[in-house]
């Protein structure tokens, strides 16, 4: 090799190794001016890659992305009297920007927080917003689906200006729902309701969301394969089933007003008494369970002396009548038939790994100056006058949410944010408009209860 170039090859060398040289000392300076050096060992904390979840919003860096800022910023060559030191100091704003967050211990200690650390996410705090693209249905479309007397649209009300708001939850994603990438994600799934009249609410939400109020001729009534028919002598069956043959998705509703078992103690006596076991789940579904990939429970109101002695219902344990006064006692009765259905759950959910339980908590009456029975009445029509958010932690049905902390049921907690709606009732406003009559406990369709929907399908 000629001399000439053994000296070029040699400068070249030189020149790398000197840049990387400061380089290095360029990022030594700047992470001994980082508070993270300043930490002991046994104080820096060390994410693993798998539980960083990225979101571009909290990332410093992304200002210094070229895709962010103009061609002409980026295209134009660097001066040589161009601020080396602004680059220095804006590479050491970012360092400081993720290692500048701490918590402290009880003994005053520090240790780093990552920016990167998932919040918790609480679909039950949050506030309510207006929204344009609500309501998700027309509420005098529908009809296929959603019954006459919930459909305010075809009553004497005029004001409907509830259907406008969707909820906001923090620290929580919240697609927009849409009915065909619903379908999708429910391919070949099935989806249980089963409760009282306001899981039935829910349960025709979704159908209307799901066909955006139109009609369907194709969805297929299978209401049969689940023995869900109307029998002689009753005006209704006990539940309904349609599946959707596009996608194979069912969604159906079941009623059970307690999640107890029921049973007449004489089968050829129509007026027997019935056995309401407290420690059995509904039969429907224990036998029904193995085909559902999704189910919500949901009980409350009917936790009262009257619907007992209507429905001539009474407690069983065991198989036997119930003898103990302190479980006799209603609000009693009611937990440990929650708690007793929300174990039998649970114990199944590590049979079936596909399957996933939520557990509605209860939707809140708005009954003043007396009950549905006693003169009460519900006449406010001005959305959100008792405030937009909910900023608590804990659940307003602690029934619920005791009984399903600790096991692999979710929480569907609607309460606190349906609290915030007393606008969106019945009210007066009723098919028959039967004066003094109102209804404070069911909604108005479409409206708070498509809100459920939106939280039920952004968890599952």
């Amino acid at each position: 090799m000629k001399g000439g170039n053994i000296h070029r090859l040699w400068g070249r060398n030189f020149s790398l190794t000197l840049l990387a040289l400061i380089c290095m000392t360029f990022f030594l300076w700047a992470l001994e001016k980082s508070p993270l050096s300043k930490l002991s060992s046994e104080d820096q904390f060390v994410i693993s890659p798998s539980d960083i979840t990225v979101d571009a919003s909290d990332d410093p860096f992304e200002s210094m992305n070229p895709k962010e800022n103009s061609e002409e910023e980026y295209s134009r060559p660097l001066m040589r009297e161009e601020k080396i030191g602004e680059t220095v100091e804006g590479f050491d704003a970012a360092l400081m920007n993720y290692t500048s967050r701490f918590d402290f211990r009880k003994d005053n200690s520090r240790v780093w927080k990552s920016p990167y650390e998932k919040k918790v996410c609480n679909y039950a705090k949050g506030r309510w917003v207006a929204d344009s693209r609500h309501p998700l249905y027309s509420g005098l479309g529908c009809k296929q689906w959603l019954s006459e007397m919930w459909s305010c649209r075809l009553t004497q009300r005029q004001d409907f200006s509830y259907e406008g708001y969707r909820w906001q939850p923090d620290n929580c994603e919240m697609p927009e729902f849409k009915g065909a990438a619903f379908l999708r994600k429910m391919q070949d799934k099935t989806i249980a309701f089963i409760g009282d009249s306001l899981g039935r609410q829910q349960f025709q939400s979704l159908m209307c969301m799901v066909t955006g109020g139109e009609e369907n001729l194709d969805v297929e009534d299978v209401g049969e394969e689940y023995g869900l028919v109307r029998t002689a002598g009753h005006y209704r069956p006990d539940g309904w089933a349609y599946r959707f043959p596009s996608t194979n998705s069912t969604i159906l509703y079941y009623w059970s007003a307690t999640l107890c078992d029921l049973e007449p103690l004489n089968v050829s006596d129509a007026n027997t008494p019935v056995a309401m076991h407290l420690d059995r789940p509904p039969a429907f579904l224990s036998l029904f369970l193995p085909r559902f990939d999704v189910v919500v429970l949901n009980t409350g109101h009917h936790w009262n002396r009257g619907k007992l002695r209507a429905n001539r219902w009474e407690m069983f344990v065991n198989g036997r009548p119930n003898e103990d006064r302190k479980i006799a006692d209603m609000g009693n009765a009611k937990d440990f038939a929650i708690r007793s259905t929300a174990r039998w759950l649970d114990s199944q959910l590590a049979l079936q790994p596909r399957l996933k339980a939520f557990f509605r908590t209860i939707s809140p009456r708005h009954f003043q100056n007396g009950e549905w029975n006693t003169g009460g009445s519900c006449d406010s029509i001005t959305p959100l006058t008792g405030g937009s958010e909910v900023g608590e932690e804990e659940s307003r049905d602690p029934v619920i949410a005791n009984a399903v902390k600790g096991t692999k049921i979710k929480l569907l907690d609607i309460t606190a944010i349906s609290q915030l709606r007393d606008e969106a009732h019945i009210s007066r406003y009723s098919i028959k408009a039967t004066e003094g009559v109102w209804d404070c406990l069911h909604w108005c369709l479409p409206g708070i209860p498509d809100t459920w929907n939106e939280l039920l399908v952004a968890q599952i």
